[in-house]
């Protein structure tokens, strides 16, 4: 089997040996308004973002509008609230999509959707989507990700709540239907999720075991674990991102904001260029302080012919002498010649 620890999107490289790709998560942060939706993929694309992901459906394609319990949510931060009333207010009209597409593809950035049922991927292969994300409650769906898979677009596909047999069998199911081109995403599908629960150690695992390219969709309330991730080798990071954290809007309150967003960007380059490669050769910052550090000089006045001691070498800063290592070795020589203390030791000058 072909291992896939490299890909690319829209000609955008992906890999260990590439910076990570930033992607911000548009979600339900338009807030009904296709001007904000329009504003956050220019904010996206000014913090430095790589990529903006729209999420593809309608409410009646995830849920039915009936009024059973099961179908009200109870707790926590959308409690009291219908399944279908959260997707009718959080869905991005499909009637928008083309627009953003077109906006991200002038501000610079890779535009992408995550579909949830066969009649999103149609429409979205309309728009010449370059790549699918599989939402995490979504990985079990086997026959969206043959969908995805047959379209031979690369997919991303968050592992939220799977487990280690369901991420396997998500991952068999796209390979098996044409998927070339495949990232996990390791997740917690909570929102907001505590740092706590992310067990990042799992990334490097995750790409191992899978053979694929590996990143993280993050749903913590800062930076600190997705940096973190790229540390660990994450080479996708999503992030929810809004214009304001207090707008109301269902996701806005674990979203980044720009400035947020911006530091990310900017704090992930960082990371990712720390990492390097396997190295114990001197930078070439250090090669300016090699006259730093400690060397052999003679620290006081000797005489020609007379024989060195211990109290006429001594290793100290600046570095120009000799290696402190050989110290020893100059000892009960005589000196070539009269040497000033303060002279570097140098073999030339004794015998």
């Amino acid at each position: 089997m072909r291992t896939h620890t490299a890909m690319s999107i829209a000609g955008r490289p992906i890999g260990n040996g590439h910076p990570p790709l930033m992607v911000a998560e548009l979600s339900a942060n338009h807030d009904g308004s296709l001007e904000r939706a329009l504003a956050i993929v220019d904010a996206a694309a000014e913090a430095g973002a790589d990529a903006i992901k729209l999420q593809t459906y309608r409410p009646d394609t995830m849920t039915l509008d009936v009024d059973r319990p099961e179908f009200f949510i109870e707790a926590g931060r959308w409690a009291g609230e219908s399944l279908y009333q959260l997707y009718e207010r959080a869905h991005t009209p499909w009637e928008w999509h083309e627009a953003l597409f077109q906006r991200a593809r002038e501000r610079g950035l890779i535009a992408f959707s995550s579909p949830f049922d066969a009649t999103a991927v149609d429409f979205l292969e309309g728009l010449d989507c370059p790549a699918y994300k599989i939402a995490s409650f979504e990985a079990v769906d086997l026959e969206l990700i043959q969908r995805v898979a047959a379209t031979g677009k690369p997919v991303i596909l968050s592992t939220g709540m799977a487990d280690a047999e369901e991420i396997a069998t998500a991952v068999a199911t796209a390979r098996e239907a044409g998927c070339n081109d495949l990232a996990l995403l390791h997740c917690v599908s909570a929102y907001p999720a505590e740092p706590a629960e992310y067990n990042l150690r799992t990334l490097p695992d995750l790409a191992r075991r899978f053979s694929v390219v590996a990143g993280l969709s993050d749903h913590t309330r800062d930076n600190t674990t997705a940096i973190a991730a790229v540390a660990l080798g994450a080479t996708i990071v999503e992030k929810h991102f809004t214009l304001d954290r207090a707008g109301g809007g269902p996701d806005d309150d674990f979203s980044l904001e720009p400035a947020e967003l911006a530091a990310l960007c900017r704090d992930a380059w960082t990371a990712w260029q720390a990492l390097g490669k396997v190295s114990y050769e001197r930078s070439p910052s250090e090669q300016g302080s090699m006259a730093f550090r400690r060397s052999l000089y003679f620290v006081a006045d000797i005489a020609a012919g007379e024989t060195i001691t211990e109290d006429h070498i001594r290793a100290i800063r600046p570095g120009y002498g000799a290696p402190p290592s050989e110290r020893q070795a100059f000892l009960g020589r005589r000196a070539r010649q009269a040497i000033a203390r303060g002279t570097p030791a140098s073999w030339e000058l004794v015998e």
